[in-house]
């Protein structure tokens, strides 16, 4: 028998030490019917523009609802991406006098067994299991792809000149391009999403490290500390997801009683 899982999270965006506008964005539904959905969006663009466009992703995406068409959730996120894509690029035409307007995009959704991660951009999402910290997504940046060419190394990446220069992202371009890729949820997993305004400014070990010792709210309250010591010269946001059996809950059979259930999440996101 297949063990039941399911997830907590917690969320928290800061404008930063330097930026006087936020232009993340972020949505957080754990509990969207047999499914859990978690965006962050980085916008591009200035202000006007960029926090424009992160918020109409996460506005669209917050409409979802996992019974529209079946249980496809991942095809409703991408023909969703799709929509707000060519939205931003018919508003930039006419509003903004063909001014760029876009955002990244990271997309994280959680059903039964199953994990999805969808994106476009440096928006980052990482995964940790068993103690082993990785990122899950591959940045679509120019300094990404100069790294796989081998041109500079990883310790010349975190401080290249070009670092803000991204290669994909909705609203940049007349078709979208979605990466996509999906994995097995296992009880303990935690996962992590954030803006580059985090990724850049703390190592993947002070991130594991924080993600290994805290649960969810505390974890996000804390790397958004770290980046604002670091002094956070752009937006930060974090979402931590946290994967749980269902036996975590404690109660007996195979049923979960409806009056306790809120209680037990509670708990488990303390």
């Amino acid at each position: 028998m297949k063990t039941q899982l399911m997830w907590t999270s917690a969320a928290k965006s800061h404008v930063g030490r330097v930026r006087r506008v936020n232009e993340d964005a972020y949505l957080e539904r754990p509990q969207l019917g047999d499914y859990g959905l978690w965006v962050v969006a980085d916008g591009m663009g200035g202000h006007t523009a960029g926090d424009v466009a992160s918020r109409m992703i996460v506005d669209e995406l917050a409409k979802l609802e996992s019974g529209a068409q079946g249980h496809d959730l991942v095809s409703l996120v991408q023909q969703t991406l799709q929509r707000v894509n060519q939205q931003l690029r018919d508003r930039a035409s006419h509003e903004q006098q063909r001014r760029s307007m876009g955002s990244t995009v990271a997309v994280l959704l959680t059903h039964g067994q199953r994990g999805w991660c969808l994106w476009a951009g440096d928006s980052r999402i990482y995964g940790l299991r068993y103690g082993q910290f990785r990122q899950l997504t591959r940045d679509h940046s120019h300094v990404q792809t100069l790294l796989d060419r081998g041109l500079i190394s990883a310790a010349e990446a975190r401080d290249h000149p070009w670092s803000n220069v991204i290669t994909r992202a909705v609203g940049s371009q007349a078709n979208l391009e979605l990466e996509q890729r999906s994995f097995q949820l296992v009880p303990g997993d935690i996962y992590l999403l954030c803006s580059d305004g985090l990724s850049k400014l703390l190592a993947d070990a002070d991130m594991a490290a924080i993600l290994s010792h805290s649960n969810s709210p505390n974890a996000v309250h804390t790397l958004i500390d770290r980046a604002l010591e670091q002094g956070a010269d752009d937006n930060v946001t974090a979402i931590v997801v946290s994967v749980h059996s269902v036996d975590a809950l404690d109660v007996t059979g195979n049923t979960i009683p409806l009056e306790g259930l809120s209680e037990r999440l509670r708990q488990l996101r303390q």
